[in-house]
């Protein structure tokens, strides 16, 4: 059973270039590398040749699975969007009530996460903590040594 994701219009760019990276360059690479080592001479001795044969099976799984994800992918429509309460593609500032800290992080689907630039996956347990919270209401948010309590300072796209 496939699992529906959702993707901003940058994120499903990406993961169209990603695939067309490894069609158009990738596979025709692992198909000259298997014709190479299958130059060199006998097919049951040749390491070279398993190595290429291997390499181009784990390249044709990496596609199947990026084809999978592309045809699951959804747009998200930011227009549809409650801009008062955390949803997928809102920037959360967020205050730690323990130590004061301020955090401000944008909600992005699973493909798009990369906490470096500040873009947590909504299946995050901040994330999930954060989803459908308005300002001003608290985050009570599961981690692995316990519940961490966050305000919700401010919500925008």
């Amino acid at each position: 059973m496939s699992k529906v994701s959702y993707y901003t219009p940058e994120g499903l760019k990406k993961l169209r270039e990603e695939l067309s990276q490894l069609k158009d360059v990738e596979r025709p690479k692992a198909s000259q590398a298997i014709g190479e080592a299958r130059d060199k001479g006998d097919l049951s001795e040749n390491a070279e040749y398993d190595a290429a044969k291997e390499a181009q099976g784990m390249l044709e799984m990496k596609i199947s699975k990026l084809e999978e994800r592309l045809s699951n992918a959804r747009l998200i429509d930011e227009s549809q969007l409650d801009s008062t309460k955390a949803l997928v593609l809102s920037k959360v500032k967020i205050k730690n009530q323990s130590n004061g800290m301020e955090m401000t992080y944008t909600l992005v689907a699973d493909g798009e996460a990369d906490l470096a630039s500040g873009k947590i996956s909504v299946n995050s347990p901040i994330g999930k903590g954060l989803l459908g919270k308005s300002v001003g209401e608290v985050a009570d948010i599961q981690v692995p040594n316990g519940i961490i309590k966050f305000d919700v300072l401010e919500i925008s796209r």
